[in-house]
């Protein structure tokens, strides 16, 4: 096996000179959905204490969103008959009855039908009336095929601040097809999680910060908000 490369000065260097203005900037969550999140009914399920962990901190990231007057997108899947499992990788893991999560049995057979509970936001998440709903997402990509390039520049926002699941599928894809259309990304380390394994979700962070984008944490995330006056703020005066 490889040894892991050191990058950690090129990374902080980069953390260092990024900014970020709230009147630019959009929070996006991805398929934070029961199917993913709610380890009860789960067909592709997170493992359970990052599910917890993943709903609580993208309500705080949601807070703070609020507080900047940052808007936020929510991205959901759904996969109609023709496209659940019929994609030749997911056919085959389902006839050798293979899981494709480690920790525990999946289902992908009944994997976030339309209408169905595994469909649905999680609960606990923090969606009121004023967010937006995008719930055209059939692929890892959330931008192919949805409306989300079109509704993040018609409210003039390059940066993006991502959450959800799986963090090397559908946060990955996200964030190549964010890069590929000139957005700046930055994923909170706190409010992402992979149902295929800790390593999976280490490498795509490593794969972003190395490459793509931005991973901070929450207290990170404040801290560069901080330096700029929210937009209430601003409004009022």
């Amino acid at each position: 096996m490889s040894q892991t490369v050191d990058r950690s000065r090129t990374i902080q260097r980069m953390k260092d000179a990024l900014r970020l203005d709230p009147t630019t900037t959009a929070v996006v969550t991805i398929d934070c959905q029961r199917g993913n999140l709610e380890p009860a009914i789960a067909s592709l399920p997170v493992p359970e204490p990052d599910c917890h962990r993943v709903v609580e901190s993208t309500n705080l990231l949601l807070g703070i969103a609020r507080d900047r007057g940052i808007p936020i997108v929510h991205v959901s899947t759904v996969y109609e008959a023709p496209l659940l499992a019929t994609h030749p990788f997911e056919r085959t893991m389902l006839e050798v009855k293979e899981s494709f999560t480690p920790h525990r049995n999946s289902d992908f057979a009944r994997h976030k039908r339309p209408g169905s509970i595994e469909g649905e936001l999680v609960p606990a998440l923090d969606v009121r009336p004023e967010d937006i709903r995008v719930d055209s997402k059939r692929t890892f990509d959330s931008f192919h095929g949805t409306p989300l390039e079109l509704l993040l520049r018609s409210m003039r926002c390059d940066t993006l601040l991502l959450a959800g699941c799986n963090t090397n599928t559908c946060v990955l894809a996200t964030t190549f097809g964010a890069y590929n259309r000139g957005f700046r990304v930055v994923l909170v380390a706190e409010c992402v999680a992979s149902a295929y394994g800790n390593d999976l979700h280490e490498f795509a962070l490593a794969n972003v910060q190395r490459r793509l984008g931005w991973v901070l944490s929450l207290d990170e995330l404040r801290a560069k908000l901080a330096v700029t006056q929210p937009l209430k703020a601003r409004a009022a005066g």
